[in-house]
């Protein structure tokens, strides 16, 4: 049975990922900076080869978008190592967004990469996780009772991270999908009110969005330890909602899976009904 590797095998789509494909009895090892099945950094290429050793598919995450990081220094360089080692099928987790932006975008040289790479290839352009609410990003706020965010009235089409790690899955396991580009949302865009609203109604509790300038939000960042350049590049993906782009839903899970993406409704009362909001 041919081994898959998944890195960022400890994220929110990682460890989604590798629970599926060890639940469909595929071999796959997980890599990260730490609590992996194997030690890697993709800014430590000596921990590249050991990890890539055997596997003949691969899960690729860049999770570094800091203006200014030298990219061919990494993912291209990734992705040409585990050519050479022997990967004969490659799944890049890249943005939404992606295809229409400049080349000085932080993912444009990974996708080029993943597409000149000579073997099997699919891309996945995700928007917002909905997973954000209650693993990462949001969460606090959502407990605080307040989501401080400048978006306005902005809408965009969340994306449950269990539907990301199904297409994963997919594409990893399934020669279908090869020269493919997935464009991954929500079934509809929606607020941050809205979606404070229904993380509020499925908690009993009084949750709101509140807009804030972006200066403001920046400022907000930097006190709290974010680097000044990923704070103002996150407060313009931010402002990108606010403004109205990239908030039309796509049909990229349907066409991968056959099936709607999930809800973020669904989402919500499954979250609530764990406790992750509790």
């Amino acid at each position: 049975m041919e081994k898959i590797l998944v890195l960022g095998g400890t994220g929110k789509t990682g460890r989604r990922l590798v629970r599926r494909l060890k639940a469909a009895g595929m071999r796959a090892r997980t890599a990260s900076r730490t609590g992996g099945d194997v030690p890697f950094d993709l800014g430590r290429p000596e921990t590249w080869g050991p990890a890539l050793g055997g596997a003949a598919a691969v899960y690729i995450v860049e999770p570094d978008l800091r203006p200014g990081l030298d990219r061919r220094a990494r993912v291209p360089a990734l992705v040409a190592e585990a050519v050479a080692a022997g990967a004969r099928r490659l799944v890049l987790l890249s943005a939404r967004g992606v295809g229409e932006a400049g080349d000085d975008h932080p993912l444009k040289s990974a996708e080029q990469a993943v597409r000149d790479s000579g073997v099997g290839w699919t891309i996945l352009r995700p928007d917002w996780f909905a997973q954000n609410f209650s693993e990462a990003f949001w969460r606090q706020g959502i407990l605080a009772g307040a989501l401080a965010l400048p978006t306005g009235d902005g809408r965009t089409p969340f994306v449950d991270a269990e539907d990301i790690a199904e297409v994963a899955s997919a594409a990893l396991t399934h020669e279908r999908h090869s020269g493919r580009i997935y464009c991954l949302t929500g079934p509809r865009a929606i607020a941050f009110g809205e979606a404070a609203g229904l993380i509020g109604r499925a908690t009993g509790r009084t949750i709101r969005h509140v807009d804030v300038d972006p200066e403001v939000f920046v400022e907000r960042q930097v006190a709290n330890g974010v680097p000044s350049d990923v704070a103002r590049l996150l407060t313009g993906l931010l402002l990108d909602i606010r403004d109205g782009r990239g908030a039309a839903p796509s049909d990229g899970v349907e066409h991968a899976l056959g099936r709607p993406p999930r809800r973020f409704e669904d989402y919500v009362a499954e979250t609530a009904a764990a406790g992750h909001w509790d």
